[in-house]
């Protein structure tokens, strides 16, 4: 009997045995299966996949690596692209290098084109274009403050003289600078499209802006529907709600669909026509001269970023009030570089002339004055001096 109990002891015992085993067999198993997992998910994160490298025959990394021109590819010069990359602070600590992504934005720019073309031009995935293109967009709207911003009081006294001259009279020494329309072409949003829809005939949003003397961009205003009058667009900007510019004392030029007012900004525009003398007449004159600037402004612009302004942009409308101040920043940037472009003569597609603005002149009284210093003579003339006058 105690033969029988002993051989089941050892029998159930060895069973245990056993059982145990196998499970911390088991258990190693699945311990080195953890580890080998987490070795793995590791290893993909501090080595990269192959696509994060940098492929070298891509030709524009390759003009860029090897001081080649970059202009026909990126419409601006390499000091003017150094300049951007040194001022630029993308909020990503972490991806690719900035320079590469200051490339493939001014790529994207100067292009206009789809997220899969870039991807292909520079051999890197179509999402990653597109995260880089907004975090770009937003690291160079950071800078805008910078670069777009009002002349200081002691520069006032420059601009004045630099539209005199512009002018061909003194009496323009009064000017702090010229404000002038551009629409956008854009794809209409699927509500509410006709909004979009000007006066040429395609479908815009609307790019109001103030330059200086030399053409550089000092406010600017973006976003209004293109069917929305230039006058409108004026009274709703922050320049004019907030009475930012021009400071009292001082005035900015504007065509005829803007208002001629004393408050709260001065806008001088050209007198109706037809004129009613030859003194109206030599301000219209001089009056052009000086606010063609802006004008100039819009050309260079154009010339240099033809695909965002001649052809309808293909992206969200909400976003391409950013897309366009980015052009504007960039632009000042190239003036600050000497990286200028001549505006080119193209086909006239502005369609008709804004509608002249009707509405009562409040800042008449300043243009008379202004009319009146024009035609003046700058010095007496000489016989004036020879009697006494009572």
């Amino acid at each position: 009997m105690f033969l029988i109990l002993l051989s089941a002891f050892v029998c159930v015992f060895t069973s245990f045995e056993l059982t145990v085993q196998r499970r911390r067999r088991s258990a190693g198993r699945r311990s080195r299966l953890r580890r080998e997992l987490l070795l793995n998910f590791l290893n993909n994160i501090v080595c990269p996949t192959t696509y994060c490298h940098l492929n070298a025959a891509v030709p524009i990394l390759r003009l860029y690596f090897e001081d080649g021109d970059l202009r026909p590819n990126l419409r601006l010069s390499r000091q003017s692209i150094q300049s951007l990359i040194a001022a630029v602070k993308p909020d990503c600590d972490h991806g690719w290098e900035k320079d590469v992504e200051v490339l493939v934005f001014l790529y994207w720019l100067a292009h206009a084109a789809s997220y899969r073309v870039v991807s292909h031009a520079f051999d890197i995935p179509k999402s990653t274009v597109h995260d880089i293109v907004h975090r770009m967009s937003k690291a160079v709207i950071g800078i805008l403050r910078q670069l777009n911003a009002f002349p200081s009081a002691d520069d006032l006294e420059a601009v004045g003289a630099g539209f005199a001259q512009l002018a061909g009279s003194p009496a323009f020494g009064v000017v702090a600078g010229a404000i002038h329309g551009c629409h956008i072409r854009i794809k209409p949003p699927a509500s509410d499209g006709q909004s979009y829809f000007n006066r040429k005939l395609f479908n815009s949003v609307q790019l109001q802006a103030i330059t200086d003397h030399k053409g550089k961009f000092v406010d600017i205003f973006v976003g209004y529907p293109g069917s929305v009058h230039d006058a409108r667009v004026l009274k709703n900007s922050p320049v004019y709600t907030g009475r930012l510019f021009p400071p009292a004392g001082k005035c900015i030029l504007g065509d005829g669909g803007y208002p001629c007012l004393s408050a709260p900004i001065c806008p001088m525009t050209p007198h109706s026509e037809p004129v009613q003398n030859t003194v109206q007449a030599r301000y219209n004159r001089k009056h052009s001269r000086a606010q063609d600037i802006v004008e100039r402004a819009f050309g260079m612009l154009k010339t240099r970023w033809r695909s965002i302004f001649f052809k309808a942009l293909e992206v969200s409308p909400a976003f391409v009030p950013e897309v366009v101040a980015c052009c504007t920043v960039l632009h000042n940037l190239c003036l600050l570089n000497g990286d200028i472009v001549d505006p080119e003569v193209v086909e006239d597609d502005d369609g008709p002339p804004e509608p002249r603005n009707t509405e009562a002149s409040a800042g008449e009284h300043v243009r008379d004055n202004l009319t009146a210093a024009v035609s003046a003579p700058g010095n007496c003339v000489p016989a004036l001096h020879e009697h006494d006058y009572l």
